[in-house]
This record gives structure tokens, C-alpha cells and sequence, in this order.
């Protein structure tokens, strides 16, 4: 009689084992299915975020642009600037000369 009751009991703490086992493995498949959401939703955040991203890149291509086009635009304006100072210089020079020319012919 004695043992059936420690059969029994043997039994009972087996069966709670396996339940204790069996609820922690719905806890682990509970736990990797978040986990799973987790990535997906990670996922759909990256989707949604990409095209703010290339959006930006875009707009940070375009400043570079522009700023490349507003140093060219500058050197322009500085070779512009040398170009009329070489052109009074030449005027210069070209004064200089015809002023020489007339001291000549008017005192010989």
C-alpha cells in the first residue's frame, strides 16, 4: 500500500514536471515570437526611415552641389576682376606709351 502512495506521489511530481517543463517551453516560444515581432517591427521602422534617409542624402548631395557652384562662381568673379586689372594696366602702359610719343614728336 505504502507503495502505491510513493508510486502515486512519483507520479504527481512527475506529471508537475512536465507541466513545470511544458509551461516553460510556451514561455520560450512566447518570448521568441516577441522576439520576432521585435525584428519585424524593427524591420518596418527601417523600411519607413529609408526613404527619409535617401531623402536627406539627397538634399545633402544638392547643398554640395550648390556650394560647388557658388566657388566656381567666385573664382569667375576673381579672374574677372584680374582681367579688368590686366586690361588697366594695358590701358596704362598703352597711355604711358603714346605719351612718351608725344613728348618726342612735340620736342624734335
Amino acid at each position: 500500500m505504502l507503495s502505491w502512495l510513493l508510486l502515486l506521489l512519483l507520479l504527481l511530481l512527475l506529471l508537475l514536471l512536465l507541466l513545470l517543463l511544458l509551461l516553460l517551453l510556451l514561455l520560450l516560444l512566447l518570448l521568441l515570437l516577441l522576439l520576432q515581432l521585435l525584428q519585424l517591427l524593427l524591420l518596418l521602422l527601417l523600411l519607413l526611415l529609408l526613404p527619409l534617409l535617401l531623402l536627406l542624402l539627397l538634399l545633402l548631395l544638392l547643398l554640395l552641389l550648390l556650394l560647388m557652384l557658388m566657388l566656381l562662381l567666385q573664382l569667375l568673379l576673381q579672374l574677372l576682376l584680374l582681367l579688368q586689372q590686366l586690361q588697366l594696366l594695358l590701358l596704362l602702359v598703352v597711355l604711358q606709351l603714346l605719351l612718351h610719343c608725344y613728348r618726342y614728336y612735340h620736342y624734335t
